[in-house]
C-alpha cells in the first residue's frame, strides 16, 4: 500500500466527519487500481459503498472491474436499493465483464440483476449466458468494427471513426459479406496507409485465423500464444462472425487455468484466489477432501509393510534406507508429472504420443536410477554392506516405477476426459510410496532367502 496517497485511518476520519467533498479529492488523486485495493482493504461495514458511491460514473466501471469477485457481490448487494446506480453500472460494464460476473453470482440475484440492464444490453447478456460454460462463446464481447469489401477507404474511416468508440479493440477491423459472414481481418494500420482511392478489398489477402464460439476457453488461449494477436474473431459453424476475444480476457482465463492447476497439484478441491482474505473454513474445506483420501490411501502402504514383518525383524537396517527409497521413487514421479501437466495444457504432447514419451522416460528415468543407485549404495557400503545390492536395485526399480506413474497418469485422466493437473503430487507420491514399500521388501525376502 506504500503508493496509496491516503491511508485507511485518514479516510475513515473523512467519512466519520461526513467530509465528502474532501473524500472525493482524495479519491481523485488516485486511479481506479489504487480505489479497488482501497476498497479490499476496509474492514468497516459500508465504508466500501460509501465509497464507491462517491466515484464518477467512468471511475466506478473501472475500479468495480479490478475487485474480486466476493467484493463485487458484496457492492451489489449494498447498492441494491439505489437502483438507478446500480443500473448505471452494470451497462456501463463490458459485455464479457458482465457475463464473467454474472457467472459467479447465483441464479436469483444473475435473473434480478439482468433486469435492470437495458433491452440492448439483457439482449446481449442472455445470448452470451447461453453458451456452454468455460465456452468462447461466454469469453467473447460484441464490440467490434466491421466492414464490407466494396467500402472505399475514406468510407471505411468514416464508418470506424462513427462505430470504434464502443470497440473493444480498434487493432484489427474485420471484413464481413452482406450475410455476416467473416471473410478476412485487416489491421487499422493498413487502413490508415492505404491510398485515397483503394477500397477494402484491395487490402485483403483472405487470410485470418477464427475461434469457434463452442470451443473450450483453453483453446484460445493455445491459439493466441501461437499466433500471437491482441484479438481474434469469433465465428458459428457457419462461420457468421458473432463476436471478438480480446488478449487481456484470455490472460485472466490463462490465470484462472494455470491457478486451478496449481491447487489440483496441490490436491486442493477448489479455486481460493487469495489465502489472505479466504476465511479459515473456507480454507479447511478446500483442502480436507483429498487429504482425507490420501488418509485412507496411505493405509495401503502401512499394510503393505505390515505384510514383511519377518523380513524386517530379520533386517533392521532395511528400515533405514526406507524413506530414502520410497522418497526418492515420489519425486521422481513428482517431476515426471509436471512436465506431462504442462506440455498436455499446452498442447505441446497429445495422446497418441503416450508410447513414444513412455519409450524415453524409461531411458531418462534408467538413467536417473543408475545415478542415485550409485549414490544410495555408498552410504549403504557404510551403514550396512549386506544389503548394498537390494537397496541399490530397489533405488533403480522404484524411481523407474515413480517416473512412468508421474508420465502415464496425465494421460490416463486425459483419455477419460478429465483434468490432468489431477494426477497431483499427493497422489503420485501416494502410489509411489505402496510401490516402493512392496519392491524394496520383495527383493530383500527374495535376496535375502527371507
Amino acid at each position: 500500500m506504500e503508493e496509496v496517497m491516503i491511508s485507511i485511518r485518514e479516510l475513515q476520519q473523512l467519512i466519520d466527519n461526513r467530509q465528502w467533498k474532501e473524500l472525493r479529492q482524495e479519491l481523485e488523486k488516485l486511479d481506479p487500481a489504487e480505489i479497488a485495493e482501497i476498497i479490499e482493504e476496509l474492514k468497516r461495514e459500508g465504508d466500501d459503498i460509501i465509497l464507491f458511491r462517491l466515484l464518477p460514473r467512468e471511475t466506478a466501471k473501472e475500479t468495480f472491474f479490478r475487485l474480486e469477485y466476493d467484493k463485487q457481490e458484496e457492492l451489489l448487494e449494498g447498492l441494491a436499493d439505489r437502483k438507478h446506480l446500480l443500473a448505471e453500472l452494470l451497462n456501463d460494464l463490458a459485455p464479457d465483464d458482465r457475463t464473467a460476473l454474472f457467472e459467479e453470482l447465483p441464479g436469483p440475484v444473475t435473473q434480478r440483476l439482468i433486469q435492470l440492464l437495458s433491452p440492448e444490453e439483457r439482449k446481449i447478456s442472455i445470448q452470451l449466458l447461453g453458451y456452454p460454460e468455460d465456452s468462447i462463446g461466454r469469453l467473447m464481447t460484441p464490440d467490434y468494427v466491421a466492414v464490407k469489401p466494396e467500402m472505399t477507404i475514406e468510407q471505411a474511416l468514416d464508418h470506424i471513426r462513427q462505430f470504434g468508440k464502443d470497440s473493444e479493440t480498434l487493432n484489427v477491423v474485420y471484413v464481413i459479406d452482406k450475410n455476416w459472414k467473416l471473410i478476412d481481418e485487416i489491421r487499422l494500420r493498413e487502413i490508415l496507409l492505404a491510398k485515397s482511392g483503394q477500397t477494402i478489398e484491395d487490402l485483403m489477402d483472405k487470410r485470418f485465423v477464427a475461434l469457434n464460439v463452442l470451443d473450450h476457453q483453453e483453446t484460445a488461449i493455445s491459439i493466441f500464444h501461437d499466433y500471437d494477436r491482441v484479438a481474434l474473431p469469433v465465428i458459428n459453424t457457419e462461420g457468421i462472425l458473432l463476436g471478438i476475444v480480446t488478449f487481456d480476457d484470455v490472460m485472466d482465463v490463462e490465470e484462472e487455468e494455470a491457478t486451478e492447476d496449481f491447487h489440483k497439484f496441490g490436491s486442493i478441491q477448489d479455486l481460493i484466489f487469495n489465502p489472505a482474505k479466504a476465511k479459515i473454513f473456507l480454507l479447511y474445506k478446500k483442502r480436507i477432501p483429498w487429504l482425507v483420501a490420501l488418509v485412507f490411501m496411505n493405509v495401503f502402504s502401512g499394510a503393505a509393510l505390515a505384510s514383511f514383518g519377518n523380513t524386517i525383524e530379520s533386517m533392521v537396517s532395511l528400515v533405514f534406507f526406507l524413506p530414502l527409497l520410497i522418497g526418492s521413487g515420489g519425486n521422481a514421479g513428482a517431476q515426471s508429472a509436471t512436465l506431462m501437466i504442462r506440455s498436455l495444457a499446452t498442447g505441446e504432447v497429445i495422446l497418441k504420443d503416450w508410447f513414444r514419451l513412455t519409450g524415453k522416460e524409461l531411458l531418462v528415468a534408467l538413467l536417473l536410477g543408475i545415478t542415485m543407485a550409485v549414490a544410495v549404495g555408498l552410504v549403504a557400503s557404510f551403514r550396512a554392506p549386506e544389503i548394498v545390492t537390494v537397496v541399490g536395485l530397489s533405488m533403480i526399480i522404484t524411481v523407474l516405477t515413480g517416473s512412468i506413474l508421474g508420465l502415464s497418469l496425465p494421460f490416463i485422466f486425459t483419455f477419460f476426459r478429465l483434468d490432468p493437473a489431477t494426477a497431483s503430487a499427493p497422489l503420485i507420491t501416494c502410489l509411489a510410496d505402496i510401490s516402493g514399500i512392496l519392491i524394496y521388501f520383495s527383493l530383500a525376502t527374495w535376496f535375502l532367502g527371507i
